[in-house]
């Protein structure tokens, strides 16, 4: 099963870009690239731009906050650059020459979990705009907190549990409560 979201610029033409989601790709994910979106659609509405279509970002800058955040970046000669995450458990590939695929084609990969087995991926064709890409994978988000039925079984084992803490209830100050008076002893005489 798979999530595709992809713009037109003509309602009845093929797409200009599409991102391809999994089903198993995180819910924080969607909702920041469907966030984004929806707030460059508003924005498009009221001034003379086209952010959904004309990409303002190179591909090198997507590449900057990885390298920044300790991924190991490897190049080969079929024109691919893949980047992979300081504990192995999230990558991201840009096939930055296009010279033989179609526009539809996937340009930039991204996963989460083991590269040879993801748990997750995301899939940018090559004329999205390379600001989507930026948010997929977030190289130095705060963790997300979830319950464990929220996880899905097969991807438990890359959890990191957090010990819960109690602050709310050990800050509030304690009121003295008074002990209620005796009750009055009822004698009964017959």
């Amino acid at each position: 099963m798979q999530w595709i979201t992809a713009a037109h610029r003509d309602p009845f033409s093929p797409a200009t870009w599409q991102i391809t989601f999994d089903a198993t790709t995180p819910v924080e994910l969607l909702g920041d690239v469907h966030s984004e979106l929806l707030d460059l659609y508003l924005e498009d509405r009221h001034s003379d731009k086209d952010h959904l279509f004309d990409s303002q970002t190179s591909a090198q800058e997507v590449y900057i906050p990885l390298l920044a955040h300790g991924w190991r970046h490897t190049i080969k000669t079929d024109g691919t650059q893949t980047f992979l995450a300081p504990d192995a458990l999230g990558g991201m590939q840009h096939q930055y020459d296009r010279t033989l695929s179609s526009d539809l084609a996937p340009s930039w990969r991204v996963w989460g979990g083991q590269p040879n087995d993801p748990d997750w991926r995301v899939q940018f064709s090559q004329t999205t705009p390379s600001r989507w890409s930026q948010h997929s994978p977030p190289p130095c988000s705060p963790p997300v907190e979830r319950t464990v039925k929220d996880i899905p079984f097969l991807t438990r084992h890359h959890v990191s549990i957090a010990a819960a803490t109690t602050t709310a209830k050990q800050n509030k100050p304690s009121i003295p409560v008074a002990t209620p008076p005796p009750r009055p002893t009822i004698s009964r005489i017959r």
